[in-house]
């Protein structure tokens, strides 16, 4: 007989258990946020206790009122400014608890909102980037404002009416089990028809606001995605078709959104039916007991009458808090999700590259993106200190992604990528960056002044430094021509700067730092051949005794290079100087006069 396999023996999880561990599990991180502030949420307990005490000792007041009210001519007024006194020292005590609570629950509900947002967006810094490259920035967004906001309004309302409205059930009950056990049986047998409603129709408006939820971040992604394409959009004429897609997003929204309405929309009614009843049989017994039983009196029907309907009213209230507590969960669920997404490897323990000489090697480099479809294959290069490197070659066919492994923005897969002989993987990355001065193609400018841009990379420079790098860089002249030179305000992304006004301050913000080795991805692609020509000097200057890595479509750029590699689909196929790769008539020749045919 043959053995059976242990995995074998294990039972499949259904996606609705898995669906419930996940939510479990989410509740657990909540109460780990909240547990955080143990002092604001104790006092909020006691506030609640308070509150829910005195407010069932005042029907018992009221009830002793009407019961001094003996008959015609004969009330006990004594006796009732006595119980009207204490019915206002009450009744004031309670306010102020209860406003004490809600400062104390708003606290609580907000410090944890920007626990969670303040994770979230250092998350995102020690994420990898092949996690940023795969989804919607619009969508990761979503989760750190827009679930966070739904998130804060659940979490609100079930601290100001969920631990009230389960103490005043508890109480009212306590209460009634004293005062009559008979009548407070008749409220008990009923109530699980009250709480089955309530948790039939929670548990199905859960699934519907993740989906809502879901949707709105598909959305705000598209939104997003749209607004920053909009000139390409409208240039391509493809307005109508975005408008399509949007509205198809749109669509699914509102029917989520209606459905996750409709469900939540119910809970209330439908228990506020079953306390009604409730009511109802509480005032029917209770008479019966006034004509049978001389002891129970008209006062004390008032008062049961009155935790009868305070017993009932937190179900509606706590029916209507389960469902925006489904939502709340929902939407920290997601926020959970991209926290427990996996950071890129710490830091910790690793050496400090001091400042580089510029030595850098690649030895036997295997490196793709995803496993099935290869890249970079065997890559090997040994660069030495001063060395100016440009790397040429066909779209896609790994110019990019090496800089990507230099920087380490990527690791490799097989082989290694040193720098002073130290593989990268063993070092810091804040020392490994540092040591590296970076143009891309695409220019990044934050919001804030020109000044805060250009010493982004060194915030130390003095003033002189800085108008120094821009004169080197040919963006001096520009900067002193905006409304305000050196303290203009810059909107996102550089606002109104045309794109090569952006790159020129993306360069003096290099030329700033000056690092030991440089990485220049198409550095001058926006800017036009009389400027590049300036420029090229500039650079000629900057890279003067740096290693320098210089990606290029343009060949005429990188004539005085002192390699060039030639790469196609992740190998180098040719490497030399500009005139020895002319002679061999190979992929550079082709590629060189492909550009002056």
């Amino acid at each position: 007989m043959n053995a059976v396999s242990p995995k074998k023996n294990k039972r499949a999880v259904s996606p609705e258990k898995h669906k419930i561990r996940a939510k479990k599990g989410t509740i657990k991180k909540i109460f780990r946020y909240v547990g955080k502030y143990p002092i604001a949420l104790v006092l909020t307990l006691l506030l609640a206790v308070v509150t829910v005490a005195l407010t069932l000792y005042v029907p018992i007041l009221i009830g002793d009122a009407i019961d001094c009210i003996i008959g015609e001519g004969n009330v006990n007024f004594s006796a009732l400014k006595t119980i009207f006194l204490k019915i206002g020292i009450s009744v004031a005590i309670t306010a102020a608890a209860q406003w004490i609570m809600s400062a104390l629950n708003n606290r609580i509900t907000y410090q944890v909102v920007r626990d969670l947002r303040s994770d979230a967006f250092s998350k995102i810094s020690s994420l990898p980037l092949k996690y940023l490259d795969s989804h919607p920035h619009g969508e990761t967004v979503s989760r750190i404002i827009a679930d966070a906001d739904q998130f804060a309004d659940g979490l609100l309302m079930g601290f100001t009416q969920f631990f009230t409205g389960v103490m005043t059930i508890l109480g009212t009950l306590a209460f009634m089990l004293v005062m009559n056990w008979k009548i407070a049986l008749v409220v008990i047998f009923v109530t699980p028809l009250s709480m089955f409603i309530a948790k039939y129709i929670s548990s199905h408006t859960y699934a519907f606001f993740k989906k809502q939820s879901e949707t709105r971040g598909e959305q705000t992604a598209f939104a997003e995605e749209a607004i920053a394409g909009l000139k390409t959009v409208q240039a391509f004429s493809h307005e109508k078709e975005n408008m399509e897609k949007f509205d198809e997003i749109n669509t699914r929204l509102e029917k989520s959104s209606l459905n996750a309405s409709f469900y939540s929309s119910l809970a209330n009614p439908a228990t506020r039916f079953v306390n009604n009843i409730v009511y109802a049989l509480v005032t029917l017994i209770g008479a019966f007991h006034i004509l049978s039983d001389g002891a129970f009196t008209v006062g004390m029907l008032t008062i049961f009458l009155s935790y009868a309907n305070q017993y009932t009213k937190p179900f509606n209230e706590i029916s209507g808090v389960v469902t925006e507590l489904q939502n709340a969960v929902a939407c920290a669920a997601r926020i959970f999700e991209l926290l427990d997404e996996k950071e890129q490897p710490s830091d910790e323990g690793k050496r400090e590259l001091p400042k580089a000489e510029g030595n850098v090697e690649l030895k036997d480099v295997y490196f793709s993106y995803r496993p099935e479809q290869k890249l970079i294959e065997d890559f090997s290069l040994s660069v030495k200190p001063g060395q100016r490197v440009a790397i040429v070659g066909p779209t896609g066919c790994g110019k990019t992604t090496l800089i990507n492994l230099l920087m380490r923005f990527y690791d490799v897969t097989g082989g290694s990528v040193k720098v002073e002989g130290e593989d990268v993987r063993d070092i810091t990355r804040k020392s490994l960056r540092s040591n590296y001065g970076m143009v891309l193609q695409e220019t990044w400018l934050k919001s804030g002044t020109v000044r805060d841009n250009l010493k982004m990379g060194k915030p130390e420079a003095t003033d002189e430094e800085m108008i120094a790098a821009a004169k080197a860089s040919h963006a001096d002249g520009f900067i002193r021509r905006l409304p305000e030179g050196y303290d203009t305000v810059l909107s996102e992304d550089g606002g109104s700067l045309s794109q090569g006004q952006k790159q020129l301050l993306c360069i003096a913000r290099i030329m700033l730092c000056l690092p030991p080795m440089l990485i220049l991805d198409e550095a001058t692609s926006s800017i036009d051949t009389r400027t590049e020509m300036k420029i090229s000097d500039a650079f000629d200057t900057l890279m003067k005794g740096r290693t320098s890595f210089v990606v290029a479509h343009r060949l005429s750029t990188i004539r005085t290079a002192d390699t060039i590699l030639v790469m196609n689909a992740g190998h180098i196929v040719e490497q030399g100087r500009h005139e020895e790769l002319l002679e061999k008539k190979g992929f550079y020749y082709k590629l060189y006069n492909s550009q002056f045919s």
